[in-house]
């Protein structure tokens, strides 16, 4: 699977060039990121790619050195269950930005 990355967005495009992965993490601010969606298609559900996305925006957020924040509801469970990838969370501001998604 070819994970194109940009600036704010990783994605993968399928042969017609349909979107059929995808995750946004835009600044909420400077050097801080939000985990605010992330989607597969429904035909490659199942089959881990949700959480391949996932390590994906995980490596590039650091390789950036971005903090990072999720209010997207499978990036929180995906970062409560990968505690290993919570070097870069924002605790401070996850509690204050979205206090029902504490990871």
């Amino acid at each position: 699977m070819q994970f194109i990355h940009e600036d704010h967005q990783i994605y993968v495009l399928d042969e017609q060039g349909k979107l059929i992965v995808d995750a946004t993490f835009p600044y909420i601010k400077p050097g801080i990121v939000v985990v605010d969606h992330t989607y597969v298609d429904p035909s490659l559900r199942g089959q881990g790619i949700a959480s391949q996305l996932m390590h994906e925006v995980y490596h590039f957020a650091k390789s950036k050195g971005y903090q990072v924040v999720a209010t997207c509801p499978y990036a929180v469970v995906w970062f409560k269950k990968h505690k290993e990838c919570q070097d870069i969370m924002d605790e401070q501001l996850q509690a204050t930005l979205a206090p029902e998604c504490l990871i």
